[in-house]
């Protein structure tokens, strides 16, 4: 018996002092968490859109579950320029990466290249700058949202109509919304007819002068699409204005055109999966910071090319009408996760 009490003894100690182990080891091992001090930005361009604002509470989320710093940074300016100078102005406290919405893409080379030289990481979203040395670049597939958006237009008129679009020039994703949205028509709906491009520019008054016109000069013009929120509430008030023959169909969303989809006077939107989009751009961009936790069978240390490089990742998208919209109200998002949004 004192034999076998001993043995227990023993095995008991040793099961306890390797489970003290293990945890240590647990705890050592993990790699996954942020210095002290180690912060990560959002910059955008119109930083007052409430687009941005999932994005930024989700790359938040991440950013806590890391025990890292965030901050939400950008200009409420549609200007390039300015938009530069924000990322400058947060390049030069040395953060450990940037998420940017570059405006334009070529602008955006020198800046997010030397914010890599100088060992900050750059991930981009939303709009991309390709000849840049972003390391990787996350977005929804703004091919498919011009695509699903033709097709959900073409079908509400009985695949034959006028048709109009409000654009960007410029802005690389809202170009891609545009020119999916009239190729497909092209493609899959020889019916269709272009009658008319303006460039709204994001500007609500733009957009209901335009669509006005538009109308004006083509009585039977039954549709008009733009890549972008702001647009739509111009261009849905000039469409009841004209009777609302003129069915309205966007990408994006926020408070009022969730009211506009409800009442019957926007025909719907594309909206990106912005909670995705922040939170796996956060990942990549960390990810981005830490290449050297990974040891690919490849040549990135003899190239110096980052290994943690995802070229895309598409953070997919919703479908929004009168029957969901609810679900995409910023104000009760915010509520039910009890947080202060982008003021922390």
């Amino acid at each position: 018996m004192r034999k076998f009490l001993s043995t227990l003894a023993i095995a008991a100690a040793a099961s306890t002092c390797l489970g003290s182990v293990q945890a240590l080891a647990g705890e050592t091992a993990n790699p996954f968490k942020c210095e002290p001090g180690e912060k990560y930005v959002m910059n955008v361009m119109v930083s007052g859109v409430e687009y941005w604002f999932p994005v930024y509470e989700m790359f938040k989320q991440a950013g806590q579950q890391f025990g890292c710093e965030t901050a939400y940074t950008g200009t409420p300016e549609y200007d390039v320029n300015k938009q530069i100078a924000t990322f400058d102005q947060a390049l030069a406290q040395k953060p450990a990466g940037i998420l940017v919405h570059p405006m334009n893409s070529d602008p955006f080379i020198e800046p997010i290249n030397r914010a890599i030289e100088q060992g900050t990481a750059v991930v981009t979203f939303a709009a991309d700058s390709p000849n840049s040395k972003r390391i990787s670049y996350i977005t929804s597939d703004n091919n498919a949202e011009g695509t699903y958006a033709a097709d959900a237009v073409a079908k509400a008129m009985d695949g034959k109509g006028e048709y109009a679009v409000l654009e960007n020039p410029g802005q690389d994703n809202h170009d891609k919304r545009v020119n999916a949205f009239v190729a497909r028509m092209e493609a899959k709906w020889p019916d269709m007819k272009l009658v008319g491009r303006a460039a709204s520019n994001q500007d609500p008054t733009k957009a209901y002068q335009a669509v006005l016109s538009l109308a004006q000069a083509h009585p039977n013009l039954g549709a008009v699409f733009m890549p972008e929120a702001n647009s739509a509430i111009g261009a849905a008030q000039a469409a009841k204005e004209g009777g609302g023959k003129i069915r309205v169909m966007l990408a994006d969303v926020n408070a009022k055109i969730l009211d506009m989809i409800k009442a019957g006077e926007i025909f719907g939107s594309v909206n990106p999966n912005q909670g995705m989009q922040g939170y796996m751009g956060f990942m990549l961009l960390w990810l981005a910071k830490h290449p050297q936790l990974i040891d690919p069978m490849n040549d990135a240390k003899r190239s110096g090319f980052n290994a943690m490089s995802v070229p895309f990742v598409d953070n997919g998208f919703s479908i929004v009408t009168a029957e969901n919209a609810d679900d995409f109200y910023w104000d009760k998002y915010l509520q039910r996760r009890g947080t202060k949004g982008i003021d922390e």
